[in-house]
Formats: C-alpha cells, structure tokens, sequence
C-alpha cells in the first residue's frame, strides 16, 4: 500500500502591514487576489488599496496585510498572499473589525500562509482593543451553477475554503445574512454567511457560543456606511436585527454550516 505523501512544509515567510499607498507589494497582492478568487470583480479593486491606507477616519481603519518570501537581496520579497480587514470602533465605540478578503497564491496555499495572516489580523485587532473579527464567506448549496462553473474553472472549492476557515477559529453567525446590494439587478447578496472570531479564549477555536447583536450591527453598520452611506447603513443594520428577531445573543454555529434561517420549512 502506498503511503498517503506527507503535508507540505510551511515555509519561512514574513507578514508585515502596508502602510505606503505606493508600496509595490500592492500590486502584487492585487495580482495574488486575481489568481485565487473564483469572482475576483466583487473585490475591493487593487487600484483602490492605496485610498484605502489613505482613509482611515475616527470611526474606521483599513489595514492590508502580506505575507512575503523574504528576499535575501533586499528588503522586499516574493508575495505569497494577503488580507485586507477594516477595525470598526464606531465613532462612539461598540464595533469590531471586519476582514473583507484573504487570499494566498494557488501555489503556496496549504503551507500556513493563510494561517500567518489571520492570527496576524487577530493580533491587530487586540492590540486596537476591538473584541473580534468578522467575515462573510459563500456558502456553496446557495450559489449559482455559473458560480459553481467559476469556482470549478479557478480550482477552488467553497466546502474546502469553509472547512479551512472554520479550522483557523471563524464561527458562522446565526443569523440572516447577505449584502445588501451585489446580487441579480443589483439586488441583495444571499450566497453568503457571517462569520465571527472573538480575540479573546483559546486560541484557534471560538471563545464563546454566541455574538451579542448589538455588536453585530454595530460592526456591519460602520462596515457598510463606506459604500451605502449612512442613511442605507442604518436601514440594513436594522432590517439584519428585525430578521434577527433582535435576540440579544445570537449563536456561533461551526463555519462549515449555514445559519438556521436558510433551514427553515
């Protein structure tokens, strides 16, 4: 019997924060975007990286990560991945942070890229004092065929990408979710879940079974007044705590389901 090939080593790379909009690792990680997302159009475009380092406001931030194969030339190097994520203290306090996109080139992926990334966005987040960090990741029984033929076309797989997700300590929220505009005619999102990772516990798992509302909406609603405008923001935060039935506490289920809402009769 053959034996089963051993996992890939990890490799000896280097995570560090952008903070020149000019910084040529930029177009680097848009190119990595590009290459390891079925639908890389409804990203945040590369071209716009640089306006995001330069907008950080009382009440938001934006931060992009990469994760590099160190030259030993010179400072720069071989960018495997990255992440751009958002801290979302609200201009009152009472929000986290939300990343909004993590992605490692095909050919380093399954080597503690990804996992670099995320546990170097969960330290920034507690070191902003922000409580967690959300996602939001499509869940594969709601996508289109096309979106299926797509993720099929980048050799991607939406069941692998939520397993590897729930195994770095992300949580799917149970709640009704989507985005409010992306979908068909521009119409609400409803391919996706939220997901959620306190910074606080045991390392690499979810410190509690539940998400308090109030810091959900709180975190959506600075997350979405960037691209809604207040007004919009406020109406979708509240429409998400009327669909939630405004529980106080709302329950973390493993990344890899969906939240009950879509189970029901």
């Amino acid at each position: 019997m053959a034996r089963p090939s051993p996992a890939p080593a990890a490799l000896p790379i280097r995570v560090r924060r952008v903070t020149d909009p000019h910084d040529p690792a930029l177009a680097d990680f848009g190119r990595v975007q590009e290459a390891s997302y079925y639908a890389p159009d409804t990203l945040i475009p590369p071209e716009a990286f640089g306006y995001l380092l330069r907008g950080a406001s009382p009440g938001r931030e934006d931060r992009i990560l990469v994760a590099e194969l160190p030259s030993p030339s010179g400072p720069g190097g071989e960018v495997l991945g990255g992440t751009v994520y958002t801290l979302l203290p609200g201009p009152d306090g009472g929000g986290a942070a939300f990343s909004s996109f993590l992605g490692v080139s095909p050919a380093a992926q399954g080597r503690g890229v990804g996992r670099a990334l995320w546990q170097r966005s969960l330290e920034e987040v507690r070191a902003a004092g922000l409580p967690g960090l959300f996602a939001d990741s499509v869940y594969g029984e709601r996508q289109s065929a096309e979106e299926r033929a797509a993720e099929a076309r980048t050799g991607t797989d939406p069941v692998r990408r939520r397993r590897a997700l729930h195994a770095l300590g992300l949580r799917t929220v149970d709640v009704p979710y989507w985005q409010p505009v992306g979908g068909p005619d521009g119409g609400p999102l409803q391919d996706l879940d939220l997901l959620y990772q306190p910074v606080t516990g045991t390392q690499g798992a979810a410190a509690d079974d539940t998400v308090p509302l109030a810091l959900v909406t709180a975190t959506l609603r600075g997350y979405w007044r960037g691209w809604l405008g207040q007004a919009r923001a406020e109406r979708e935060a509240l429409a998400l705590a009327e669909r939630a039935g405004h529980t106080p506490e709302l329950r973390l289920r493993p990344a890899t389901e969906t939240a009950s809402y879509w189970h029901r009769p």
